[in-house]
């Protein structure tokens, strides 16, 4: 499932948003990615903007690692903000949509409180 959050804000103003509200909210900022230009500088681009912001909550990375060392594959959390002309949309996947994935039932309230915090960064940005 993903998490969709629109906003009429530019992208630039969005991933400035994400990084300085996941600060404040205990998450670090591990990577921006530059989608859009990654692409172009090798060949291949696309039409729209891109960018992916990797947050993470060393807090939460520490209880979900110790639990099943393979939930490594899906960290960090994503944010991605793709501009779709009038509109610029965030997105991530649900961290509750993993939990099956990953068959860890027991991680379900680790999980929702991950997937409020990242709502409400995303709310308090668009």
């Amino acid at each position: 499932m993903l998490i969709n959050v629109e906003s009429t804000k530019s992208v630039e103003d969005l991933r400035k948003g994400i990084e300085e509200t996941a600060k404040a909210k205990n998450f670090g900022v591990m990577a921006i990615h530059e989608v859009t230009k990654t692409l172009e500088s090798k060949g291949v681009p696309i039409n729209y903007e891109c960018v992916i912001v990797e947050i993470c909550s060393p807090k939460h990375a520490s209880i979900m690692l110790q639990k099943n060392p393979y939930v490594s594959t899906a960290m960090p959390c994503r944010i991605a903000i793709i501009d779709q002309g009038h509109k610029r949309i965030m997105s991530t996947i649900a961290p509750t949509a993993l939990l099956e994935m990953f068959n860890m039932p027991e991680a379900k309230n680790i999980a929702e409180e991950v997937e409020r915090l990242m709502m409400e960064i995303m709310e308090e940005v668009k």
